[in-house]
């Protein structure tokens, strides 16, 4: 999520040929895992692979075939993908490119289309991004995920179950079905953001800390990244809804212009989290100036009141020999008389003024 995570990440690449399968992110699966389903309206095949050759066979299916790939640390895995399948050197590359935004682009025969998977890390909790890329085929989608999400879950059991409409559609709505589970795991996550949102705002009331300051801080940072995850989505959905591929039918696009409602709605709700981000920051800015206004306050009536009796003491204590109250009996007592009667008059003065 860091921004210059991602140049670092962008500049371990410096010097390679384009076309280059490197994966720069830390490994987050031992082994790729590759899971096939292939199915139409009657029938479905359902399999995971122990090796990406067992999938090659599917590819003349006359049936809808998802392959999704989980892991993308194994550059041969890509390579032999993209042989099979005729992927041009620069998508293998970017399907490995963490770095890239989310886009959409049309190659004729296949659509290549790249996604932020989020979610929320309740233990941490920070957002976790993971890097997702999906090859639409006429009759197939290969999707690439960077470690086992249950966000593609929901679209396995729709698939298994016969009466949901991906079962009877082509590989295009089984693409707009893990774009929606994508998209609707960014409101889980808005949800979870807005309850941290919601914690921030009561510390802010009670006590807020420099602890607190961190948290806002943090909190925009996200947003910020959440912001550069889902913007670049309407453009993504509005090429795909103005697209001539063969690939994406006509009754698919209707369900794409709901998909851009959603965009829409989660961008919005970013917006808003952003300017509420921003006024909590004011408001921790507030406290901490009326906080120290109050300090100032207190030492300053303090100063107030000892300025006199300091006057008093530092004229009794000029040892002269011809001071009248020198010698008195009862000098001493008298002075302390009017060290405490000068406070009250101006501890009284003070709260008749609501100083204090």
């Amino acid at each position: 999520m860091n921004v210059f995570n991602a140049i670092k990440r962008h500049s371990e690449k410096a010097g390679l040929p384009p076309g280059s399968i490197v994966y720069t992110e830390r490994k987050k699966l031992e082994n790729p895992i590759f899971r096939i389903m292939d199915y139409d309206k009657k029938t479905i095949i359902e399999k995971k692979l122990t090796k990406i050759e067992e999938a090659f066979p599917f590819k003349e299916s006359k049936r809808v075939t998802w392959l999704d790939i989980t892991g993308l640390h194994e550059s041969n895995v890509i390579g032999r993908i993209g042989e099979v399948f005729e992927l041009h050197p620069l998508i293998q590359e970017d399907i490995v490119s963490t770095g890239k935004r989310p886009s959409f682009a049309d190659f004729n025969s296949y659509l290549f289309i790249v996604l932020k998977m989020l979610n929320f890390d309740s233990r941490t909790g920070e957002i976790a991004s993971e890097h997702v890329s999906l090859i639409v085929g006429k009759d197939y989608i290969i999707s690439f995920q960077e470690s086992d999400s249950a966000a593609f879950d929901s679209v396995r059991e729709r698939i298994r179950d016969a009466k949901w409409t991906v079962r009877k559609s082509g590989s295009d709505y089984l693409a707009y079905v893990l774009i929606d589970a994508i998209i609707d795991n960014y409101f889980k996550v808005l949800e979870k953001l807005g309850d941290k949102m919601g914690d921030l705002e009561e510390e802010l009331d009670d006590n807020p800390t420099q602890d607190t300051l961190t948290s806002i801080n943090d909190l925009k940072r996200e947003l910020i990244f959440l912001r550069k995850s889902i913007w670049p989505l309407r453009e993504l959905i509005n090429k795909m809804q103005k697209s001539e591929s063969r690939i994406i039918k006509k009754q698919t696009k209707v369900y794409l212009s709901d998909l851009y409602d959603h965009v829409i709605q989660a961008m919005d709700t970013v917006e808003s989290f952003r300017d509420l981000a921003g006024s909590m920051l004011d408001v921790y800015m507030s406290s901490v100036s009326n906080r120290l206004n109050e300090i100032m306050k207190v030492l300053t009536i303090l100063s107030t009141i000892f300025i006199p009796l300091t006057f008093v003491s530092g004229i009794y204590g000029m040892n002269f020999e011809f001071m009248p109250e020198i010698h008195w009996k009862y000098g001493y007592l008298f002075v302390w008389g009017v060290f405490i009667a000068m406070a009250l008059v101006m501890i009284y003065y003070f709260k008749k003024k609501e100083w204090i």
